[in-house]
């Protein structure tokens, strides 16, 4: 690192109960040519780790004080505190680009802290996280970032010949991603964001070989529940200049109560961020469960479709299917970019056309109603006699987009 500006690492942590750790991690930081900048998260203990933000900046940043965690003796409402706090001060430090990496390790309560902070980074930046936590549910610390994790494998409770070899392995992918020359993309084309299922494949590939010919970079997600959370953050995180949102299963997993459901937030980020849109009904027929025997038992007696033996799918009732196209008219009235909703009128789904398991003309029929006589009219609606994967329709589909972009 001869000649070059010292990368910085900020490490966040509950240094009452992981000191002697991180004071490990900042030595060997440190002793690669790093800056660290150490935050303590922690609340109940005291120690003497030098910190260039005390817990006591950290609670504050939240509106609190240790005083008053203390005084309470609620762990989860420190928790809770902490993690505004850190997040805050990170966020910060980030913004004024004091920071180059990130780094943690810790239990449940320093897990969920540091995480949280790293969360709140953008795609790219470098985040680790050790945690005892990584085998239980790692969707609940990473989300939809893209965090490092590392399995503690012991407990993170002293140094040993183990935590010190999982501890030095963590800093050094730390070293190496900040460390390292930044790929600096050549291709300065405008990305689109594109939604795609196994049921809809044939439509966004089509779809995305038309954009890319046209000099536009296509990033696709699966819509399985996590996939929809990840396009929705890209877009919020100001990554993606259109979004082809052909396929808004995730939708029916949300109202009707399915496995893979996106969240309420599911189709409102390229509206808030104010980019163009052309929104399609791909695979609305179906909410997805795991195996057969998974499905809740209000549900047993429905058209069901067992895809392989771990995805059983169910059809969308006419009224699921009304209270579906409702929703997505809410949500694309706060758009005030171009945006336009394509219906394929003779099928949403591969398995949704005429003579397939979930053909429906009458949920059809209340999910296009539904949208003519709810969608404001500042959105474009545009109805088309093709089915969702036929080629005209994915060509359509680029084609409006396309119009919106020039």
């Amino acid at each position: 690192m001869t000649g070059k500006v010292p990368r910085t690492v900020l490490l966040i942590g509950t240094l009452d109960t992981k000191g002697e750790e991180y004071q490990c991690a900042r030595e060997r930081c440190e002793a690669a040519g790093l800056k660290t900048i150490m935050m303590d998260a922690g609340v109940m203990g005291s120690h003497e780790i030098k910190t260039e933000f005390s817990n006591e900046e950290v609670a504050k940043a939240a509106g609190s004080s240790i005083s008053e965690l203390r005084s309470k003796g609620d762990r989860g409402y420190a928790v809770s505190v902490m993690t505004t706090g850190a997040v805050a001060i990170t966020t910060k430090l980030h913004q004024k680009r004091e920071i180059d990496g990130i780094f943690a390790l810790g239990g449940s309560g320093g897990s969920a802290i540091a995480s949280a902070a790293m969360r709140a980074l953008p795609i790219g930046f470098p985040k680790v996280l050790v945690s005892t936590l990584v085998g239980q549910n790692a969707d609940a610390y990473v989300g939809q970032s893209d965090i490092a994790l590392f399995a503690s494998v012991v407990d993170i409770a002293g140094i040993n010949r183990i935590s010190s070899t999982i501890i030095a392995n963590a800093v050094d992918a730390m070293i190496g991603m900040t460390t390292s020359e930044k790929i600096e993309s050549k291709n300065q084309k405008k990305i689109i964001a594109a939604s795609m299922f196994g049921v809809t494949t044939t439509c966004v590939t089509n779809a995305r070989k038309i954009l890319e010919s046209s000099g536009y970079e296509v990033v696709t997600f699966h819509m399985t529940g996590t996939g929809g959370k990840a396009m929705e953050k890209l877009i919020n995180d100001g990554l993606v200049d259109a979004v082809l949102d052909v396929t808004t299963t995730e939708l029916c997993d949300e109202i009707v109560g399915g496995t893979l459901s996106a969240g309420p937030e599911r189709l409102s980020a390229a509206a808030r961020k104010k980019i163009p849109q052309v929104v399609s009904l791909g695979a609305l027929d179906m909410v997805n469960f795991g195996s057969v025997d998974s499905v809740p038992a209000e549900f047993k007696n429905r058209n069901l479709y067992i895809h392989n033996a771990n995805v059983t799918l169910m059809r969308t009732t006419p009224e699921e299917c009304k209270k579906i196209a409702l929703d997505i008219c809410h949500k694309l009235a706060q758009s005030s970019a171009p945006t336009a909703v394509i219906v394929p009128l003779r099928g949403i789904s591969a398995i949704a056309t005429a003579g397939q398991p979930f053909h429906d003309p009458e949920a059809d029929a209340a999910l296009f109603t539904t949208l003519r006589e709810n969608l404001p009219k500042h959105v474009e609606l545009i109805e088309l006699d093709l089915a969702i994967n036929d080629s005209e329709f994915s060509s359509a589909l680029a084609a409006k987009l396309l119009s919106f972009l020039r």
